[in-house]
């Protein structure tokens, strides 16, 4: 499932510009490692993989792409948060388009002011992902207001499987490493 998955994200995107298809990574490059997919329910998958790949780009190290410019990476990432939260649209689900938009937003201000947090927003967001639980407004509401992400990953933990939350969030943090470089 996740090859198709990633294999979709990459088409789709090949299809919808000349461009996004130059700064594929060859199939052999891709990194198909879902990372908080697992968490939430198999029909937001691809939504969810698609605004995580954008965030990647935005941000840290994307999966299956590798712009060559900042401006491309930024672009590239506008569209699949936007695909994505067409992808949820076509679930019929108001709600986990709302959550995902605030996650995208929270998130954003989170990176602007070096704050920590992302992690579990995307682990609390993507259990609860179109369940419309009031705890998860109120978590994220803490987080953007007060700076405290500790409520997100209350929930987190109380919803999700231990094991794969363990795992999402330690993949994410790998993610956002810097890329090392060679001397």
């Amino acid at each position: 499932m996740h090859d198709s998955v990633f294999a979709t994200i990459a088409e789709e995107a090949q299809r919808e510009s000349p461009l996004w298809g130059l700064v594929l990574r060859a199939p052999g490059e891709h990194e198909l490692q879902p990372i908080f997919s697992e968490l939430a329910d198999a029909r937001f998958a691809l939504a969810i993989e698609s605004i995580y790949e954008g965030y990647l780009l935005h941000y840290a190290s994307p999966r299956l792409f590798s712009p060559e410019d900042a401006d491309t990476a930024v672009l590239l990432g506008d569209y699949l948060y936007a695909h994505g939260l067409v992808r949820l649209t076509r679930t019929g689900n108001v709600s986990a388009v709302a959550e995902f938009a605030e996650l995208i937003s929270l998130c954003a201000q989170l990176r602007a002011e070096a704050r920590p947090g992302d992690g579990v927003a995307w682990a609390a967001t993507s259990v609860l992902l179109g369940a419309d639980d009031r705890r998860l407004a109120g978590a994220l509401a803490a987080l953007r207001l007060e700076h405290d992400p500790s409520p997100l990953g209350v929930l987190a933990e109380t919803v999700a499987d231990q094991e794969l939350l363990v795992g999402a969030l330690a993949a994410h943090a790998a993610r956002l490493q810097p890329a090392e470089t060679s001397v």
